[in-house]
């Protein structure tokens, strides 16, 4: 196991919450407001919420995607799941969330509850799930790969070489996955896992990465693994997938960063961030 994290210990802490019907919906970049909408929408565990995120770069996306911690078990690639919590409402009901501390900020389930990601039945607290990442990708190398098969280390050994003719080779070895969606009739939760030579350089602040504020770097430190770094892979403009180093990316200077062919939207992996969204509700399960 990694030790990066502290044990799970199955406690579930009792917090106080907030229900979100009628929850302003509000994204955030540097503080700036970037967009505000209300929905009417009913459920659980919305609003305002901080996350650490690959930056937004270019294009009509408000923000950036958010990161997934990783860990390594016997070998194996995991996307850590916030501890999980019960919460009290105004009203004095309770719920079950997810958060923890983690790296010196609040790791939460609400990071992920945006373009109906936070319907998905893998997002629940209650959720039976493991939080193994799987293989589901489009990359030609996961060709060697079972369906659904879980990524193991050893499958990125050749990461600080790997290329596939778009941008710069070197700079890290992707793939495509799914978190928390084995089951049927289950809505997939998809992700991109990297490992980069790159992620030790942002931990130190080495070089380009000098200006990453201390806050990130300490949350990056216990949020990768063995140069491992992943995020939930949903374009935050109008929840598309996007592609690290995808085909057709150089024409809009995306060729080394993380591309969305729907509207253009571009989000630099190397550039991580402090930012704030407004979460929608959860489903009440």
């Amino acid at each position: 196991m990694s030790d990066k994290y502290p044990p799970q210990s199955g406690r579930r802490r009792f917090v106080k919450g907030m229900v979100g019907s009628g929850v302003a919906s509000a994204g955030a970049t540097g503080g700036s407001v970037v967009a505000d909408v209300t929905t009417n929408e009913s459920g659980i565990d919305a609003g305002s919420t901080r996350f650490v995120g690959i930056a937004n770069t270019a294009g009509p996306a408000p923000r950036g995607m958010p990161l997934i911690p990783i860990e390594i078990d016997d070998g194996e690639v995991k996307g850590r799941y916030p501890e999980t919590v019960e919460k009290e409402t105004e009203d004095g009901s309770t719920y079950q969330s997810a958060e923890e501390e983690l790296g010196g900020l609040t790791y939460s389930v609400r990071w992920f509850q945006f373009c109906g990601v936070e319907r998905a039945a893998g997002i629940q607290p209650t959720a039976d799930q493991d939080d193994f990442l799987r293989a589901g990708g489009t990359y030609s190398w996961q060709g060697e790969l079972d369906s659904r098969e879980v990524l193991r280390v050893e499958h990125f050994d050749d990461y600080e070489e790997w290329g596939n003719g778009v941008g710069t080779a070197g700079l890290g070895k992707p793939a495509k996955a799914y978190w928390r969606s084995e089951g049927e009739d289950v809505t997939d939760i998809p992700v991109i896992v990297m490992r980069s030579p790159e992620v030790p350089k942002m931990i130190a602040g080495e070089g380009k990465y000098a200006n990453l504020s201390e806050s990130v770097r300490t949350f990056l430190d216990a949020a990768t693994a063995n140069g491992f770094v992943a995020w939930l892979d949903k374009c935050t403009h109008f929840c598309c997938v996007p592609s690290f180093k995808a085909s057709g990316s150089a024409k809009f200077g995306a060729e080394n960063k993380v591309y969305c062919q729907c509207h253009q939207s571009v989000y630099d992996p190397f550039s991580p961030r402090l930012l704030t969204f407004a979460a929608r509700p959860r489903p009440e399960p």
